[in-house]
């Protein structure tokens, strides 16, 4: 049965984390410029194994509370990514070399996970994924929600570093300038499109 409870946290895990987003879009670029790889993976699936023990162990306390906080974590949010979709078209528009030269704009490591964490703990929908929906969930195996939120866990650490790292598996292609220049304004896009959606 705890096995079960695992694999169904392991699976709702998943099924939550792969949708395109903001914060994976940052994983990936991350990961085809060799920046920080390591460290942002880690920041992010600790930050989502702290939202998802959140969740289960406090699902109704912070449901109550998170209708209040949620209109300044949505503007704060969506001005964060408008931001960070503008500089990726800047980087698109100004982009002239391929992969070297993504390597050579790395920022420090402060700046990246700075800009990781803002788009964990900022971003409401980071929220309603791990605390709402997966607390909701967990409160469907009374006493073995520990095993679903380490099912959960694991599907969040598994996820990003196969993102990040898995990501050199795409680096040939990024030795070409317009790869970069697609990508920059691919992630530009989707972070005005969650931006939008945001203020909506």
């Amino acid at each position: 049965m705890i096995l079960s409870v695992y694999l169904t946290g392991l699976t709702m895990g998943f099924s939550l984390i792969v949708a395109i987003g903001a914060q994976n879009a940052f994983v990936l670029r991350q990961g085809l410029s060799g920046g920080h790889v390591f460290a942002v993976c880690l920041t992010c699936a600790l930050s989502d194994a702290v939202l998802i023990c959140l969740g289960v162990t406090g699902f109704r306390q912070i449901a109550a509370v998170m209708p209040s906080a949620e209109p300044a974590m949505r503007y704060l949010g969506a001005a964060f990514l408008a931001w960070y979709g503008a500089k990726s078209l800047y980087s698109a528009v100004r982009s002239s070399d391929g992969l070297a030269a993504g390597q050579g704009q790395i920022a420090s490591l402060g700046e990246t996970l700075a800009c990781c964490l803002v788009f964990t703990w900022a971003n409401p929908h980071a929220y309603i994924d791990t605390i709402v929906l997966l607390g909701a969930i967990s409160t469907q195996f009374p006493g073995q929600e520990g095993s679903f939120a380490a099912g959960a866990t694991t599907a969040s650490f598994l996820f990003f570093f196969a993102l990040g790292y898995g990501a050199s598996l795409l680096r040939p292609l990024f030795a070409k300038p317009a790869s970069w220049r697609v990508l920059d304004t691919v992630i530009a896009a989707t972070m005005w499109t969650f931006a939008f959606v945001l203020v909506r």
